[in-house]
């Protein structure tokens, strides 16, 4: 039986890993579940996706119906790896994507070649590369800086492409740019110059519509008499109900219509440019739903917004185009409208339309971000830009409300053979032991448990010595506090690891080790 349910900014973990045969000497390939489902993980959800998405996938990708199912179960295998080796390279990092249409192969990059084996040994394809993603993401700022100060010149998309390890500038006069990035004073090696005919425009329109007031992603909504944008995600603030959209669609007191053209709501706030994303507080005739439209009748659930890796298929539900999807092609984007320029979005292969502002984004069930705005259309082909959901949620404080199946009741875990209790500050980890870890000489179950605190989310992990770092060989990151894990393992060197996604505080950790 599903149930309502709101997360806080915090909980973008919203996956569950969980490792059940033996271990090898390094982590083995996580399987990811979605959140609160204890039976089914994400690589069944991509067995079977959500409505409407496996068919979308094929006819805008160019794959067949078969094609599309592989390539959404090679995303939910191998998103739990990208996470872990993100975090286990750390600074080194040079990115992360997967390559090719149906059987993808993860790639990430890095700057030290210590971190080549590891990457290999856990099921990706490792790639060497000159530039971090850290100095890639300041090289662009500088970029973005010094094409501000050259007024004259047109460079209409600039994002950090880590397929080519360099800032990409897309732009109708590449002489203009390359002369404004020599006062960048950038390295020129690391920044590569396109002619592009891609021209950013914002996707509101004028003036289309169930006859419930059922509040859903990708429908349509009014701001003054002519202004057409599209409702993005169910949100709560408090004791608010309402929804996100596109900053550039209304400005804070502005009233909302819905596509029933009933009374609607009031925007309370919105930011453009610079970002784009705005939120609007419903009146009591309507029900924000943790869904998604899909342009036939039916609907997408939301579950989370655990950020999709790069390459990733994503769908998008708007009210001027419907229900079309693509791929993450770029993150961290900075585009230029005429009204304006946004940076930090994320570029797709997705077309849309005008009137498709605002309207949601979303990979398998977890959502994305918001539509901003994109180039070309749907008839002859185009892309779109997101902004990125945990920006909006971070900026107004909001909850995301979600669908989620109902768990069995947690309990605490003090029947555990040993149990340690401790406190924990929000966005900090806590290690037990606190040392080197603890060491075992005999293969068996590892098993252990976080107790339950509705007002926190903690994450529980398992992590092994490899013999240059620890690596996660198994982990639960349910979006509550309660979390269990079970490993069976062969000897070696171990550790616990607590993360606390939201919330300072106490925990309990309870564990048995072979």
């Amino acid at each position: 039986m599903a149930r309502r349910h709101v997360i806080v900014p915090g909980c973008v973990l919203a996956i569950t890993a969980l490792a059940l045969t033996a271990a090898p000497a390094v982590a083995t390939r996580p399987t990811a579940r979605a959140p609160g489902t204890p039976a089914a993980d994400l690589t069944d959800l991509a067995g079977k996706p959500p409505p409407g998405m496996l068919e979308a996938i094929a006819r805008d990708i160019g794959l067949t119906e078969q094609e599309a199912r592989t390539r959404l179960l090679n995303e939910a295998r191998l998103t739990p790896i990208e996470t872990n080796l993100r975090g286990w390279v750390g600074d080194h990092f040079g990115g992360s994507w997967f390559a090719g249409d149906v059987a993808q192969t993860l790639v990430v990059a890095t700057t030290d070649s210590t971190d080549v084996s590891q990457i290999a040994e856990l099921g990706a394809r490792p790639l060497l590369v000159g530039r971090s993603l850290i100095e890639l993401r300041a090289i662009r700022a500088a970029v973005d800086a010094a094409l501000i100060r050259e007024r004259g010149t047109t460079a209409s998309v600039r994002y950090v492409g880590v397929r080519v390890n360099k800032v990409v500038i897309l732009t109708e006069n590449p002489k203009a740019a390359q002369e404004a990035v020599k006062t960048a004073k950038v390295d020129p090696d690391a920044v590569q110059v396109i002619a592009s005919t891609e021209r950013p425009r914002l996707l509101r329109a004028h003036r289309k519509a169930p006859t419930e007031t059922d509040l859903v992603g990708g429908q349509a909504y009014y701001v003054g008499a002519t202004t057409r944008c599209s409702v993005g995600f169910s949100v709560t603030k408090d004791t608010q109900k309402g929804f996100i959209s596109a900053g550039h669609c209304g400005t804070p007191g502005s009233a909302t219509v819905g596509y029933n053209r009933r009374p609607q709501g009031t925007v309370q706030a919105s930011t453009f440019p610079g970002q784009d994303f705005s939120w609007v507080k419903v009146n009591d005739d309507w029900n924000p739903r943790p869904l998604v439209g899909n342009d036939s009748g039916g609907t997408v659930q939301v579950r989370g917004f655990r950020a999709a890796v790069e390459g990733s298929s994503v769908c998008h539900s708007g009210s001027g185009s419907g229900w079309h999807c693509g791929t993450i092609a770029q993150r961290g984007a900075s585009v230029t409208y005429p009204r304006g320029t946004v940076y930090g979005l994320t570029r797709t292969t997705v077309c849309a339309e005008p009137g498709d502002s605002g309207g949601s984004f979303i990979s398998l069930e977890q959502a994305q971000g918001i539509t901003s705005g994109g180039s070309g259309d749907c008839a002859s082909g185009g892309v779109t830009y997101f902004q990125p959901i945990l920006e909006i949620l971070t900026a107004y404080g909001l909850n995301l409300t979600v669908e989620e199946l109902s768990l069995p009741g947690p309990g605490t875990c003090t029947s555990y053979p040993r149990v340690f209790t401790g406190t924990l500050k929000s966005r900090r980890s806590a290690y037990w032991p606190q040392d080197r870890g603890f060491v075992t000489t005999v293969t068996g179950t590892y098993s252990a448990c976080l107790s339950d605190d509705p007002s926190r989310d903690r994450d529980l992990y398992l992590e092994k010595w490899n013999g240059r770092a620890w690596s996660a060989v198994a982990a639960s990151e349910h979006l509550d506090s309660y979390e269990q894990i079970t490993y069976f393992g062969t000897p070696g060197r171990y550790r616990y690891r607590v993360f606390a996604e939201v919330g300072s505080g106490p925990y309990t950790l309870g564990h048995e080790e072979p």
